[in-house]
C-alpha cells in the first residue's frame, strides 16, 4: 500500500476511561457494582470489566477505551457524548464525569485546542 492510496473517511475520537478520581488523577481501584457499555452505530467498546470485577491496584488505571466514528466531526463528537452519557460503572471512581464535560465544551467542539487545554481547562 502507498500514501496515494489511504483515502479518509470520516472523523472518530478516543475516550480512554480510567479508574480514577477525576480531580487528583489518583487511582481508584475496587470492585465494579454494575457495567453497562454502550453501544450502536459508530461506537466501540474495549474493556475487560463485568459487573462484580475488581479492578486491581497493581496495573495501569485504564479500563476502557469508548471509540465513535462518523462522517463529520460533529455527528461523531456528539456520538461521543451521547456514548458517555450511556456508560455506567458504578462501585469505583471514574473519569467518565471529566470526559462528559470536555466533550460538551465549546472550546473543544470548536477544535484547535493544543496540549495545554486541559491543564488550563482545570486550573493547573
Amino acid at each position: 500500500m502507498k500514501q496515494e492510496d489511504i483515502v479518509i473517511n470520516g472523523h472518530a475520537f478516543e475516550c480512554r476511561i480510567n479508574a480514577e478520581d477525576a480531580k487528583t488523577f489518583m487511582p481508584c481501584p475496587g470492585k465494579v457494582t454494575q457495567f453497562h457499555a454502550p453501544g450502536g452505530l459508530g461506537v466501540r467498546v474495549d474493556s475487560h470489566l463485568y459487573s462484580g470485577y475488581t479492578v486491581p491496584p497493581f496495573y495501569d488505571s485504564m479500563i476502557a477505551k469508548i471509540i465513535t466514528h462518523a462522517p463529520t466531526r460533529k455527528q461523531a463528537l456528539k456520538r461521543m457524548e451521547v456514548a458517555l452519557d450511556e456508560m455506567i460503572i458504578d462501585g469505583i471512581k471514574t473519569n467518565i464525569a471529566l470526559q462528559q464535560e470536555i466533550v460538551r465544551d465549546a472550546l473543544f467542539a470548536e477544535g484547535g485546542v493544543n496540549i495545554h487545554y486541559l491543564e488550563k481547562k482545570l486550573g493547573l
